[in-house]
């Protein structure tokens, strides 16, 4: 598609490729971009020019996010897991135009954007799969002498399928409090909310 038949906003469905915001950001630089990952993960590497606003505080935040940001709003994460849950808060908001990135900023950084890298952590995501295992492979071994440390293993797959249904995990939260995954002087929610340029069309 050429210049002159590209749509003048972001494209009315939910996701968009990293390819395709690479390409969007190059012409538009009035693009927002919201990093719903933890500060430690946004510390570590994030998208050039991305905002940090973590899912566990939009929650009590989304109305004055959504009040801030214009149409071209574009939401990533690790995967587009989080990102996805970050939309539909936005969305029961009153932004209904916000977008997630496929992929995350793996698939953005695989597409040629430019990203910023800092103190390198593992990805909320990453953790929990490798504590969750853990905690199985584990339980599974002693219960060779203890039979009842099964329990744990099946209470890890109850949590983990209840993180699927329910789209969320409480897993990650309490991973995401732990000391390793704190940054020396993380701003407040306010700040990173007021720190985000407001959207043309929002003045």
């Amino acid at each position: 598609m050429n210049n002159s038949q590209r749509p003048t906003q972001l494209p009315s469905v939910s996701t968009i490729s990293a390819k395709e915001l690479v390409e969007w950001r190059n012409q538009h630089p009035d693009v927002t971009m919201i990093d719903v990952r933890s500060p430690a993960e946004f510390e570590s590497v994030h998208i050039h020019g991305s905002y940090n606003v973590p899912l566990d505080s939009l929650a009590e935040h989304s109305t004055e996010l959504a009040d801030r940001v214009g149409p071209r709003a574009v939401l990533v994460c690790q995967s587009g897991h989080r990102a996805t849950q970050a939309q539909q808060r936005l969305a029961a908001a009153g932004l209904n135009t916000a977008t997630v990135l496929t992929g995350g900023v793996p698939a953005f950084e695989t597409a040629g954007g430019t990203v910023v890298r800092g103190a390198q952590r593992w990805g909320i995501e990453r953790q929990v799969r490798f504590t969750a295992g853990s905690l199985i492979l584990i339980s599974l071994l002693l219960a060779l002498i203890w039979p009842w440390s099964q329990v744990v293993a099946f209470g890890v797959s109850a949590g983990l399928i209840i993180a699927a249904l329910t789209n969320s995990c409480l897993m990650g939260r309490v991973l995401s409090s732990m000391p390793w995954n704190k940054v020396k002087a993380s701003a407040s929610t306010k700040e990173m909310i007021e720190s985000i340029p407001i959207a043309s069309s929002r003045l």
